[in-house]
This record gives C-alpha cells, structure tokens and sequence, in this order.
C-alpha cells in the first residue's frame, strides 16, 4: 500500500455496473491505479471484458456477475470479492438504468418500469451496501460511494422515475452516513453531468456526439468518464477519512451547491 493519502494503491473495490460504460472506466482507471477490482455487472460477457482488459493491461480484477436488485446476488458479490482478495476496502454503487429508458411524460410511465427502475437504482444500493457492511465492520472499515445524478439538481423531464431515484440516493447517503459512521465506514455520494460514455452515446444517437456542451458549464467542454473516476478516487482514498454524508458535484461548474 502506498503512504500517499490521495492513493488507492492496493485497495479492493467494488464497482457495480463495471462492465461497461462509466462503471468499465471506473474499474480501469481503479486499476491503473492499483487497486483491485471486482467488476460487478449483470452482464456476464461484458465483465469478462472489462477484466480481460484490465488484466492484459497488468492489473489484477475478477469478475462478479451480480443483479444488484437481488438480494442473493450482491451477497455472492461481496463473497467472491472477500475469497479473492481477503477484504472490501470501496464499494462503488454505480448500476442504473437510465439509458435504457425511454424518455416520456411521467404520466405515461408504466408502473412495472417505475418498480424496476426504483429496484436496480436505490433498491440496489441498499442491497450492496448490506452486503459488503459485514466485512467492512469486521476489518475496522470502508469507503461506500453512490453514484446519483446531476438530474437531482434541476429535476431534468421525461425520466422522472430515473430523477426521483437519484434523489433518494442521496437521502440514502446521507442517512446510512450517520448509522455507520460508527463502524469507521464513510458514505458519500458524486452528482456526474451529463457525460459521454460509449452507453450514452449509443443511446442518444447524434445528440450525445454533436450536442454543443451545456451553456450554462464554466468548463466548456463535453464530460467524459475520465473526469469522474478522480473524484470517486478521492473518496475512496485515505484523504477523504473525515468525509461522509457528502455530494460532491462533477459536472464541470454547471450546478453550484
């Protein structure tokens, strides 16, 4: 391990969603910083292809197939991560479904589509972070990071099952914070902007390529994955020990709090 505080040198962290999209940079990035890393994603192809390349890069990753709504699976999960590499240093709560939906007035939202979104984006960070609390009570702590959403800040339209459980992600953080505290375990949440990950492009088309970045953003240029994975670093890493309960924004000054 490294003496560096801002460092995650030698950490096992779990990142749900790892397969693909910001969750698969997320899990590269860890690595190349040394750490090591369970890729915890439904899609069992797309794990193993986050770990191939993690691993023909020099990096040391297992993967951990894991449907975070279910409550056996994130179990599994938090197993497989404790076999492998003896302890759970990060949990990286960041499986969603946003990209997959399509944009509509609320009205028109199907109930089963609101259960399943409300199961997979707060549902299942309850249920990971259940699983992994055991282990980090009994090696003397951990770091928990919930990946909302920048759509908290403005109630964006016509994905107002996805706004909404952004929101109670914080509300969660906040509150599982002050229950865990005791257990030298931080719980801290980040607010990504609008970013281009190869998900999203696949599934807002043009717009996502050729949109011009938000007016409104002091930093004006596009936001990509890369520029999330310091600010999930920071607060995996010892320097942010007298952090919790937190939402950091990362969205290149758009929102300001």
């Amino acid at each position: 391990m490294s003496s560096n505080p801002l460092s995650i040198d030698g950490k096992v962290i779990i990142v749900t969603g790892g397969g693909k999209g910001i969750g698969r940079v997320y899990c590269q990035e860890f690595a190349k910083a040394g750490a090591k890393v369970v890729a915890a994603d439904i899609d069992h192809d797309a794990n193993e292809d986050t770990v191939a390349a993690i691993r023909g890069a020099g990096g040391e990753a297992i993967t951990a197939t894991t449907d975070v709504s279910d409550d056996e699976k994130t179990v599994e999960m938090a197993r497989k991560a404790v076999e492998a590499f003896g302890r759970i240093d990060g949990l990286v709560n960041n499986a969603s479904l946003m990209s997959v939906l399509e944009r509509r007035d609320w009205k028109e939202i199907p109930n089963d589509e609101w259960d399943r979104v409300m199961d997979v984006n707060l549902r299942g960070i309850f249920s990971c972070c259940k699983a992994v609390f055991p282990q980090m009570k009994a090696q003397g702590g951990g770091k928990i990071v919930n990946i909302s959403s920048g759509r908290f800040w403005n109630g964006t339209p016509n994905r107002l099952h996805y706004s909404t459980s952004k929101a109670g992600v914080i509300g969660l953080t906040r509150s599982l914070a002050r229950e865990v505290g005791i257990d030298n375990i931080n719980v801290n949440a980040i607010t990504p902007g609008f970013t281009l990950s190869d998900t999203q492009i696949s599934s807002s088309g043009e717009y996502a390529k050729n949109n011009a970045p938000p007016s409104d953003r002091c930093i004006q240029r596009h936001q990509y994955p890369e520029d999330l994975a310091g600010a999930v670093m920071f607060l995996l890493s010892q320097g942010s020990d007298f952090i919790s309960g937190q939402t950091l924004n990362v969205d290149g000054g758009q929102f300001m709090h």
